[in-house]
């Protein structure tokens, strides 16, 4: 049996985590997880959209949901709430635009996407889970964190 001392981590590591801290800061990183759930579905939407718009020429709500694993009732019902938030523009039978604002969170989305994805792959997690696993992290990630990953994935870390 190996010795797993190593990966054991120290006290003063485990205290660092598991020491309760103040309320006002546990309240804020819980309201951040919550901002993050409600903008998530959203950012994957306008993502692949303009993924598919990219590749395709245009993005039809049957892909879209042939992509996402969901219904096209669904992502009818999504596609008219990211109508009211501005971000796409849709017409009965007909493909789906972004807007620039739609466009401008596609683009910041999938930069964040990869940049998990390449930092999961620096650490060494293989392809295919690391892509899974990119698709959520990407969403609950600060900005401080972020620049981390990309240090490390670009091997300046």
């Amino acid at each position: 049996m190996a010795d797993d001392t190593a990966r054991r981590p120290t006290a003063a590591k485990a205290n660092a985590f598991t020491t309760l801290v103040a309320p006002e800061d546990q309240a804020s990183h819980h309201r951040q997880t919550r901002r993050a759930r409600q903008t998530e579905i959203a950012e994957d939407y306008v993502e692949l959209i303009a993924e598919l718009i990219d590749s395709d020429g245009e993005a039809r709500a049957v892909e879209i949901a042939r992509r996402l694993g969901v219904t096209p009732a669904s992502v009818a019902k999504m596609l008219g709430r990211l109508q009211q938030m501005g971000l796409v523009s849709t017409r009965p039978y007909r493909a789906v635009f972004l807007t620039d604002e739609g466009r401008r969170i596609a683009d910041k989305s999938k930069l964040r996407h990869q940049i998990v994805f390449e930092f999961l792959r620096a650490i060494g997690v293989s392809e295919e889970t690391a892509r899974a696993d990119a698709e959520g992290i990407e969403h609950h990630v600060s900005a401080e964190t972020l620049e981390a990953f990309e240090r490390i994935a670009r091997g300046r870390g």
